[in-house]
């Protein structure tokens, strides 16, 4: 039997809204669970990173409330010129540079550097692949390979590269690259062609692009039942809410790439969290309304924010029992 306090986390991508995740994790935390693995995409991957990093849920708010989010649109020199965003999303491929992003993650994350710094103790009892035995999970889009990786499990496999020496920052940026507001992410590596290596490169996106929430990352795959739980943090309401809203207005060139990409990011999800076993293990968290880019957020919604996620989390405390959701769904 594992330790019903032990528990893994998956965080869903959305920007700025990730200070809810925050709030959802601090109810987790003080209820004594312990977090062995997180999994994250865009600014799930952020909080996971801290989350993996060991940071405590005080240490976590202090550095959502001390954080500039503007300083995350970081333009370059072309962008300050007359009609110089939409330039720099033609030679760049998006508007802002996401460098801030990186550095700034490097200074919170202190002495955790690369995946090596995230490597699982020993366990006998787990099923784990020697390449998934890593604290924390990023899930990034590779476009040049039209496929989701998640790092660093897939930098040996797929790049031939050794993730214990991978930077987190690096993952990080990747999976945050939300499609033309932020630059792409490079991936440097080697394939062998006519028997020589040649240096070759992978553009790097939003994760969200092609899963957002797959809460499923870390299920054994060995038939045998869970020793603990895997807890979701989604970003938005329950399965349903849907039928209930209202249509976008998609009337120019712009709004309706941002409606592809919407439609990309949350329709293989929203079919995913249909699940019955899904959603029972999913913390819904009420964002408001509030987008992922909404960069200029004022210290209420921030704390409105925050307060959805804790809000949230003590709800679904109250109703959860790991045994019956083993005998229920995971019995055989």
């Amino acid at each position: 039997m594992g330790d019903s306090r032990n528990v893994d986390v998956v965080l869903e991508g959305g920007g700025v809204k990730g200070i809810a995740l925050v709030g959802a994790l601090s109810v987790l935390m003080d209820a004594g669970y312990v977090v062995q693995r997180v999994a994250g995409t865009s600014a799930g991957a952020i909080v996971g990173a801290l989350v993996a990093a060991g940071k405590s849920a005080q240490e976590m708010r202090d550095i959502m409330e001390a954080t500039d989010y503007s300083r995350f649109q970081d333009e370059s020199w072309l962008d300050k010129l007359p009609g110089g965003k939409i330039l720099s999303l033609l030679v760049d491929d998006g508007i802002y540079e996401g460098e801030y992003l990186r550095t700034w993650l490097d200074d919170v994350l202190g002495d955790v550097d690369t995946f090596s710094d995230l490597v699982l103790p020993p366990d006998p009892d787990s099923a784990l692949e020697p390449d998934e035995r890593y604290r924390l999970v990023v899930n990034v889009s590779d476009v040049s390979l039209g496929r989701l990786v998640r790092f660093p499990w897939d930098y040996q496999r797929i790049y031939g590269l050794d993730a214990g020496e991978q930077r987190i920052a690096d993952a990080v940026r990747g999976s945050m690259s939300i499609p033309f507001f932020f630059e792409p992410a490079k991936l440097e590596y080697k394939r062998v062609k006519d028997g020589r290596a040649k240096k070759v490169k992978s553009v790097l996106v939003d994760g969200g692009m092609l899963s957002n929430f797959p809460v499923d990352a870390f299920d054994r795959r060995d038939g045998q039942p869970p020793r603990w739980p895997t807890f979701g943090i989604k970003l938005s309401s329950r399965p349903g809410a849907l039928c209930e809203s209202f249509p976008k207005d998609v009337s120019t060139p712009a709004e309706l790439t941002r409606a592809m990409i919407g439609t990309m990011t949350s329709f293989r999800d929203a079919m995913y969290i249909d699940k019955p076993d899904i959603q029972a293990r999913t913390i819904f968290v009420d964002t408001f309304g509030v987008k992922a880019t909404d960069f200029d957020l004022d210290k209420a919604t921030q704390d409105q924010l925050h307060e959805s996620g804790v809000t949230a989390a003590t709800g679904f405390l109250e109703n959860w029992d790991f045994d019956e959701y083993k005998t229920t769904y995971r019995s055989g």
